[in-house]
């Protein structure tokens, strides 16, 4: 049986978040350069539409950090699967995500990625579920504040399937 998607966030309202993001980045990073990293696979989107709206030069890096599988709740069991292939020492970095949830992977990696001498360490979502969290972690900059629904689109997955909706919907019928 197909799952049925409700749109959420048009392509239109996502887009026009995204730039002000990029402004309010561009404005707090001022005659910087960001270290982005972009958290494998839901933050591409994200990520690549972001970085193409910031003036201030940019580096773009990679991780895989997952506590997910094919589930919809989060594992609690928090793997870095890819790491970074540049060094972050004494880099102003800007984590990317497409969801923050329970708030455990973020947690985690925002630790592992100041334990690297760092000199910043901030985090931007494209999404932030408040009401799912299980740890203390807050997002620097924030597209939206959604309510306690499985979503999909603009990155974010259902068992690999749906990524590539160019906005975010809620998927009807299953249990989150």
């Amino acid at each position: 049986m197909a799952e049925t998607i409700r749109v959420l966030k048009s392509e239109e309202e996502v887009d026009a978040r995204i730039r002000a993001l990029a402004e309010q980045i561009d404005a707090e990073y001022a005659g910087k350069q960001i270290y982005m990293v972009g958290i494998l696979r839901g933050s591409v989107f994200f990520m690549c539409e972001l970085a193409k709206r910031i003036s201030v030069p940019v580096i773009l890096d990679f991780m895989c950090v997952s506590s997910y599988g094919d589930g919809t709740k989060s594992s609690g069991n928090v793997r870095i699967r890819k790491d970074l292939d540049g060094d972050v020492v004494g880099q102003d970095v800007l984590i990317v995500e497409d969801i923050i949830d329970s708030g455990n992977t973020l947690s985690k990696l925002k630790k592992v990625l100041q334990e690297r001498n760092t000199n910043s360490v901030r985090i931007c979502t494209l999404l932030d579920k408040k009401g799912r969290r299980e740890v203390e972690i807050e997002a620097d900059y924030v597209g939206f504040t959604i309510e306690n629904e499985f979503v999909v689109g603009y990155g974010l997955d259902y068992a690999q399937k749906y990524r590539n909706l160019p906005y975010v919907g809620v998927v009807e019928g299953i249990e989150e």
